[in-house]
């Protein structure tokens, strides 16, 4: 079974997501043109962000109906990163909360994605 290894969200404007990316991500695309961007993370994970209005065939659903995760070391790192992001004006949908899986936020970018920060639960003792 291939991997995971590309992430594609619709949006709007790529021309305008690629800059909230941007700043948001500290990094250039890799690639941008008028219908796509495309970051490369650390990871090895592709984000894409393809222009609703040319995806072939056409998306029925919009932002908001799935997540974007990004995992930090720690409870702190969540709050600092939440500190951060809506000191940007990002809109925030949920503040810093402990969870079953551990302690995060959710945030949104401009076209309703929403973004989890979290800090995974330590693993239970053996």
């Amino acid at each position: 079974m291939p991997d995971l290894n590309f992430v594609l969200l619709y949006v709007d404007s790529p021309t305008a997501s690629a800059t909230f990316y941007t700043n948001l991500l500290g990094k250039p695309p890799v690639e941008a043109s008028p219908t796509f961007a495309m970051f490369a993370m650390d990871s090895g994970v592709m984000l894409g962000l393809w222009s609703r209005h040319t995806v072939e065939p056409a998306p029925s659903a919009g932002g908001g109906g799935s997540e974007i995760a990004f995992a930090v070391a720690d409870a702190d790192t969540v709050s600092a990163t939440h500190a951060d992001w809506a000191a940007r004006g990002l809109p925030i949908l949920q503040t810093p909360t402990a969870m079953d899986f551990g302690h995060t936020f959710v945030a949104l970018d401009p076209d309703g994605h929403r973004l989890r920060v979290f800090a995974p639960s330590a693993p239970p003792s053996a």
